[in-house]
């Protein structure tokens, strides 16, 4: 049983003043597995009042002293990434090959954060001005339990890079991975208040932070609800606000893609994380001309995907993260079959052979339409709907109509046919054939799946405001 009693202000592990103490479960076994100390409205002012103090001397730094900091990041998180796995394993439950890259991701983020850094335009001249990049001021960084690790290293060295301070505030169900994470920047040696860590609650410590007049900007990872309150709650003090919000993202399968070679891609863009993804692609289009095809292959490509104990090396699915989350998605399972869709796999229930855990089968329905619940709302978990379309107009009216815009992809052997859909689908990102990433790009995305991007130039320059600078004609600069 672990006890996490610290959180981490002014660069000390401090004990909270909040007295709450919130559990920790191991989602394989239902388990209590520990407690954190969660702060409150109190821990969370501490840590921006020290953030702010700190943000005169760091938004100052060279690029050559931020580069040299945010290398001793990564030196310390590369360091513990065998803690990182044991824990990811423990408390979210995902399988072994997923929680090997959730724990080597940290590390990667902050590298890439240095290689946008080396080479970001700080200043250029537009006319006769000079205009300047500057901090806008102490970061408010809100992170979810599907990958806190790497969300927590990403924003900071982010923000870090372009010249901010941060307070952050991680989800309470990730405490363990936190406690690695913070020890290991306590270790990287950054100057005290540049960056805080505060255990918490949304509705607390995440309240403090959306409303706290000294916090210049917000950069959340989450549900589109609770991003629709942070621009609310952020508007009174004119917050700077980067949201990277929830999916139902389409999987377009046009009518000539080989369905033998795409089946894997189009599960794994639907199963990734266990289902625990805001991109995750769980709507998917099907010609209808050949759906009963798809769905005969379907059905057999999914029969081969394994749900269970994450540590098992040729397990595919882990559990939920947790109870209530477990409970969602059966609603929704139940869902499918009131509203008439075809249940093609899985279904209600935990897997067979499976007695404790929150554990889900494997679930794709077919012969849904669009406007069905599990159609237009974001699940959360391993359930994924066909939808048969008529010809390529109908399939990108299908895939825009919806709330969301965060990711797509695109199946097909036609290359300029996939790239002529893909340019009409309104997503953030979209992938043709592939389910590759390319961290140098931005990620956001389109209506209620977010504002702003993330990664790369976009990323830093989120966290910049620019400041122009003109000189009476004749003066030398």
């Amino acid at each position: 049983m672990q006890r996490i009693e610290h959180i981490y202000i002014d660069g000390a592990f401090v004990t909270p003043h909040g007295q709450e103490w919130f559990d920790l479960h191991n989602p394989s076994t239902e388990e209590v597995i520990g407690q954190v100390r969660l702060g409150d409205e109190h821990d969370a002012r501490r840590a921006i009042a020290a953030a702010k103090a700190a943000l005169p001397g760091w938004s100052r730094t060279t690029r050559e002293e931020r580069l040299a900091a945010l290398a001793r990041m990564h030196k310390a998180i590369a360091a513990r990434e065998d803690d990182l796995m044991q824990a990811i394993v423990l408390e979210y439950g995902a399988p072994s090959q997923r929680s090997r890259w959730m724990a080597t991701y940290p590390a990667e983020v902050i590298a890439q954060a240095m290689a946008a850094l080396e080479s970001f335009a700080f200043e250029e001249q537009a006319g006769t001005a000079r205009v300047i990049m500057t901090p806008v001021g102490v970061a408010g960084l809100i992170t979810p339990w599907n990958s806190n690790a790497g969300f927590i290293c990403n924003k900071l060295a982010t923000a870090l890079a372009a010249g901010c301070t941060a307070v952050i505030k991680p989800s309470e169900m990730s405490a363990m991975q936190t406690r690695i994470v913070a020890e290991a920047l306590h270790e990287a040696g950054l100057p005290k208040g540049v960056f805080n860590i505060v255990n918490g609650r949304g509705d607390v410590v995440g309240e403090e932070i959306s409303r706290n007049p000294d916090i210049a900007k917000i950069s959340f990872t989450g549900s589109s609800a609770v991003g629709q309150h942070l621009v609310s709650a952020g508007a009174a003090t004119m917050k700077r606000v980067t949201l990277e919000l929830g999916g139902k993202s389409p999987t377009v399968v046009l009518d000539d893609a080989d369905f033998a070679s795409i089946l894997p891609l189009v599960l794994m863009a639907g199963f990734a994380n266990s289902g625990q993804a805001c991109i995750a692609g769980t709507r998917i289009l099907v010609p209808r001309q050949r759906l009963a095809e798809f769905e005969q292959a379907a059905k057999e490509a999914v029969s081969h995907i394994k749900a269970g104990d994450p540590r098992e090396a040729d397990t595919d699915i882990g559990p939920m993260v947790s109870a209530k989350q477990w409970e969602r998605v059966q609603d929704y399972i139940r869902i499918g079959l009131e509203e008439g869709a075809t249940l093609l796999a899985g279904g209600e229930g935990r897997p067979d052979g499976l007695h404790a855990g929150w554990f889900v089968k494997p679930t794709i329905f077919t012969r849904a339409n669009n406007q069905m619940r599990i159609a237009r709302e974001e699940i959360f978990g391993p359930v994924l709907t066909i939808i048969p379309y008529e010809d390529e107009a109908d399939a990108i009216a299908i895939a825009n109509d919806t709330h969301y815009g965060l990711s797509a992809v695109v199946f097909g052997k036609d290359l300029q046919r996939c790239e002529r859909v893909a340019r009409q689908i309104d997503a953030g990102r979209v992938l043709i054939n592939t389910l590759a990433h390319e961290p140098r790009a931005p990620f956001g995305g389109f209506k209620y799946s977010g504002l702003g991007r993330e990664m790369g130039k976009w990323g830093i320059g989120a966290y910049l405001e620019p400041k122009t600078l003109l000189m009476e004609a004749g003066q030398v600069q």
